[in-house]
């Protein structure tokens, strides 16, 4: 006996004699993947148009089709055009339209690339690409250019470029693997993965960010987890978008994880027709930290190649924020960021609380709509920072001084240097005056 009697079906037209014990090996749900229409109304009973069937086999041509049994089991086939887990699975002509603003890499990601398989964008961390494969292939995927390619799973000769850059580069402290689904790997390559990241002295975290919690929930093992436990500190990430993915194998899934010592964390992007609403979202977060995941990031949906259809004006973002700020428990509020085209790294936004400021006074305003003021400290010192920590009046009680150039705006705020602004390299106004100097 299977789970419910839709597993239980849909076991029977795959494997006749499937049994549990199949049904909740990870391999043979990647194994039984459904990656054809033909399969898809096979196996589900629904039937597309000629047109339609037609217009989907373009589609997938492009942007191709894998969808776990297991998470094929969760769509509710009576209302599936309605169906939050059919919408991220499936797909739609949609895709093929490609608005003047969407971009092929629209972070720039292969831009930022050092070497192949390593993102370098921010300071202190990379983002190391393990795997273009998936277990499923979300279709608001920000990486659709990439996922689905089965001509990169690296071999260990290609991985070991990412980790001797990161070997080579001390002020990387924090190494994210990701993809595809880095948990796509045998736990014998992620394990010699691992095992080669943090031997590098400078590594002080790993990162996993993977989404088999909930589109394979069977994947995490507990053969998985002990391998894991030798590798803290270790942190993952998962990817729940709608109360819906929240099933019983994906608790047992994230409890095995927990239980292990992982933090947990979860990213959601907001999608149209999927979670653009205030409860639905509140109802996600609720019950993702009732399962220990601490909600992360809230993605406004990136401006990839197809994906208009999934994206939602910010002000949806800004309302959903509203409705949790306040409403619900701190440790439950994502941060809602925008992940700035070309590469310009995740954006917090947020509704204003700050309504006016004065020298002495700051105007609040609450969740509540209560009006409120702070008062300003009348005798503060002013701290000059010459980033001298070695010399620093605060005594600052750590072992490693940190004396790194200050980049940004974090530069224009400090007191180390006598620059007064940031000026984009194309600014015309500048280049009229190299123009005049040289005429």
């Amino acid at each position: 006996m299977i789970y419910n009697n839709v597993q239980k079906e849909i076991a029977s037209k795959i494997e006749i004699e499937t049994k549990l014990s199949n049904w909740k090996d990870w391999r043979w749900q990647l194994r039984n993947s459904i990656s054809t229409i033909k399969k898809f109304e096979h196996i589900t009973g629904i039937c597309f148009g000629k047109e339609e069937r037609e217009e989907l086999e373009r589609t997938f041509e492009k942007f191709p089709l894998s969808i776990t049994p297991y998470y094929l089991s969760l769509i509710d086939r009576d209302n599936f055009r309605n169906d939050p887990v059919f919408k991220q699975a499936f797909g739609c002509v949609e895709e093929l339209t490609t608005k003047s603003f969407e971009l092929e890499d629209p972070l720039s990601e292969d831009k930022d690339s050092p070497v192949e398989g390593i993102t370098h964008r921010y300071p202190d961390r990379v983002l190391f690409h393990v795997s273009n494969v998936c277990s499923m292939y979300c279709r608001h995927c920000t990486r659709k250019r990439k996922v689905g390619d089965v001509d990169f799973i690296p071999r260990k000769e290609q991985l070991q470029k990412g980790i001797d850059y990161v070997a080579s580069n001390p002020q990387v402290r924090d190494v994210l693997l990701s993809g595809g689904d880095p948990l796509m790997l045998s736990d014998e390559k992620l394990e010699w993965l691992l095992d080669k990241i943090t031997s590098i002295p400078h590594v002080e975290i790993v990162r996993i960010g993977t989404r088999m919690p909930v589109v394979l929930p069977y994947r995490i093992t507990d053969k998985l987890v002990s391998m894991l436990k030798k590798y803290h500190p270790l942190w993952i990430n998962t990817h729940f978008n709608h109360p819906n993915e929240i099933t019983t194998s994906s608790k047992e899934a994230l409890a095995k994880l927990a239980d292990g010592g992982f933090p947990l964390g979860n990213q959601s992007v907001l999608l149209a027709d999927v979670n653009d609403c205030p409860r639905i979202m509140k109802m996600l977060v609720h019950k993702l930290v009732q399962n220990r995941v601490r909600p992360y990031y809230l993605y406004q949906c990136d401006l990839s190649e197809g994906l208009s259809h999934f994206r939602t004006p910010i002000g949806k973002g800004i309302e959903i924020m509203e409705s949790l700020v306040g409403h619900t428990s701190g440790f439950a509020r994502p941060t809602y960021v925008i992940d700035a085209p070309g590469g310009g790294g995740k954006i917090p936004v947020m509704p204003n609380y700050i309504i006016s400021w004065s020298t002495n006074k700051v105007v609040l305003r609450n969740y509540e709509g209560v009006i409120t003021t702070y008062k300003e400290p009348d005798s503060y010192k002013p701290k000059m920072c010459d980033r001298d920590c070695g010399n620093c009046n605060l005594e600052l009680a750590i072992s490693e001084k940190d004396e790194s150039e200050v980049i940004g705006i974090e530069k224009l705020l400090s007191d180390e240097c006598d620059t007064i602004s940031l000026i984009p390299g194309d600014n015309e106004r500048l280049t009229r005056r190299e123009h005049h100097v040289c005429d």
